[in-house]
């Protein structure tokens, strides 16, 4: 059986690095089943700065990047213990969006995205992530700030991409935002859900879970 694969996307500031911290921490999980940002660690290391969050070759390189730790993450985990949990603070989907989000109209958006999508590594991750959980994080107002990398601008915009691109795939995905703002509530949520992937016949589990459908919020 394959392992419970969770990505945790959405704009900037919106708590995704510090519900993945929480979450990993709280269910024991090993940093190679656990892949933390990678694009922080491509801009460094190329010389990207958030000047260049529009240049294609940037967006490319943060794919191919979170690709590559995915699959390692996928051939490490072992299922049966808490390595049967891959967990992805973001995923393949958002340099997509970004990629979307930084063109200058409609057909350049379009050029993007399918030098994007039609990376062979891409494919391969688009049939995982069509059984992975995805949760979209929603802007909480007091915690928009400023991470210099990225802008905090059109985060309604951003949501929106986000929301069409997923659907797009055909990625079944959840929401939470500002109605779950603390962190023992979020990962109670979390580890709720990822219970339910490992038990998925379990039918009476899930009418008795906080799990709401696909583009609805998560409330407790």
């Amino acid at each position: 059986m394959s392992p419970v694969q969770v990505y945790v996307i959405g704009p900037s500031s919106t708590g995704k690095t510090t519900l993945c911290n929480a979450l990993a921490k709280s269910v024991g999980l090993s940093t190679r089943c656990y892949i933390t940002e990678v694009a922080r660690q491509v801009m460094q290391s190329k010389g990207y700065t958030r000047a260049d969050v529009g240049r294609i070759e940037m967006q490319q390189a943060i794919l191919l990047a979170q690709l590559e730790k995915e699959a390692n993450a996928f051939a490490c985990a072992r299922w049966g213990n808490s390595e049967g949990l891959i967990l992805s603070d973001r995923s393949g989907i958002d340099p997509i969006v970004y990629a979307i989000m930084t063109a200058k109209d409609e057909a350049e958006a379009h050029q993007k995205e399918d030098v994007l999508v039609n990376i062979p590594a891409f494919q391969m991750a688009l049939r995982r992530y069509k059984e992975a959980i995805f949760l979209l994080l929603n802007p909480v107002e007091e915690w928009l700030v400023d991470d210099g990398v990225r802008s905090l601008d059109h985060h309604e915009r951003c949501i929106k991409v986000f929301r069409q691109v997923l659907d797009k795939f055909g990625i079944q995905y959840q929401e939470m935002g500002a109605e779950t703002n603390k962190i023992e509530d979020r990962v109670r949520l979390m580890e709720e859900r990822i219970v339910l992937a490992h038990r998925p016949h379990v039918s009476q589990m899930r009418e008795t879970l906080a799990i709401r459908p696909r583009s609805q919020i998560w409330k407790t």
